[in-house]
């Protein structure tokens, strides 16, 4: 494809994003036969696709049932969704890692500054605990990125990870501890600990492990647990190759190559204005060799400062391993 990762990642808001998005589409309406098939079958001509508001989005749920490829290069990873039992898993098949990689770097920098600068704790059993992760990916880069003695994994040892926060806050090292919600709770349900600095980065749900929480009553829980003022959270998947990150109160914002918009929950090709609830479809530019245009089975609003809001899921959608906390 002649978009290389260099236009990618440099792209700038509003009119060098929507060009770089027109022509990745037309790349994908060619060279992606699933999403090739899909615009044909809704008779759209793509000719007539001028802007990113014209552009189809493919739903998320081919990803269960299809290759979504948009290039001949050899497949170097595959990332699959957690799915709890007896639902279908997701895949998608990555013919260049490095994307991801700048991808998750990239943005790290955006929101938060130098990887080297922070130590990472991470509680992630049931990601851990199985193959085909991109968090895990993610995560295990960050570590070793890291360089610090102290970043890594703690599977369900809560008394080494409390002794490590302890140290940390009393080096006034930065430390970033990212855990599945469940263990999060898990870990303050034993433990308090005052840490006022610690930036806690939630991701996923209750994994089946517990019942649900509305996002005001878990993360006031975690905040109290933790000695923290806010919680952040990260909004990615494994169709994904980017994420949004939310610094507090469930507001998230995208870095410069992610855009996303809100589709009519009755009429899933149409768009809705700002403030409204509705279907969240996501812009991916980094989904360059796969689709860049998913449609996912989310409902969130946009605000009036481009940020956005996940609000639930639509009803009879699989439970799935991203941050999606009903409010």
């Amino acid at each position: 494809m002649s978009l290389n990762a260099d236009k990618i990642f440099s792209v700038k808001e509003n009119e060098g994003f929507s060009a770089a998005a027109i022509e990745i589409f037309k790349l994908q309406s060619k060279n992606c036969a699933v999403y090739r098939d899909y615009i044909q079958n809704l008779r759209i001509d793509i000719n007539e696709v001028k802007c990113i508001e014209d552009i189809p989005f493919l739903p998320i749920s081919f990803f269960k049932t299809h290759s979504i490829l948009s290039s001949k290069n050899p497949v170097e990873i595959t990332f699959s969704s957690s799915g709890t039992t007896g639902m279908s898993q997701s895949s998608h098949h990555v013919t260049d890692v490095s994307l991801y990689e700048q991808s998750y770097l990239q943005a790290f920098n955006q929101f938060y500054g130098k990887i080297e600068e922070y130590c990472f704790l991470a509680l992630l059993p049931s990601y851990q605990q199985r193959s085909g992760s991109s968090l895990i990916y993610m995560v295990n880069d960050l570590i070793e990125k890291s360089n610090h003695p102290q970043s890594g994994y703690f599977l369900y040892n809560h008394d080494e990870l409390l002794e490590t926060l302890n140290i940390l806050k009393s080096k006034n090292q930065k430390t970033i501890l990212i855990g599945v919600t469940y263990a999060l709770l898990g870990f303050i349900e034993k433990f308090e600990i005052d840490f006022p600095e610690l930036i806690i980065m939630e991701t996923g749900g209750m994994k089946g492990k517990r019942k649900e929480m509305v996002r005001e009553e878990l993360h006031e829980q975690l905040t109290n647990g933790f000695g923290v003022k806010s919680i952040h959270s990260e909004y990615g998947m494994t169709e994904l190759l980017s994420q949004a990150y939310s610094l507090g109160d469930g507001i998230f914002n995208c870095p410069r190559w992610i855009k996303v918009l809100i589709r009519d929950t009755n009429d899933p090709l149409s768009l809705i204005n700002n403030g409204k609830t509705g279907g969240i479809n996501v812009i991916d530019l980094a989904n360059i060799n796969s689709c860049s245009f998913i449609a996912t089975q989310d409902l969130g609003r946009i605000n009036p400062d481009g940020s956005f809001e996940v609000l639930g899921r639509f009803d009879n959608a699989d439970i799935r391993g991203c941050n999606l906390l009903v409010q």
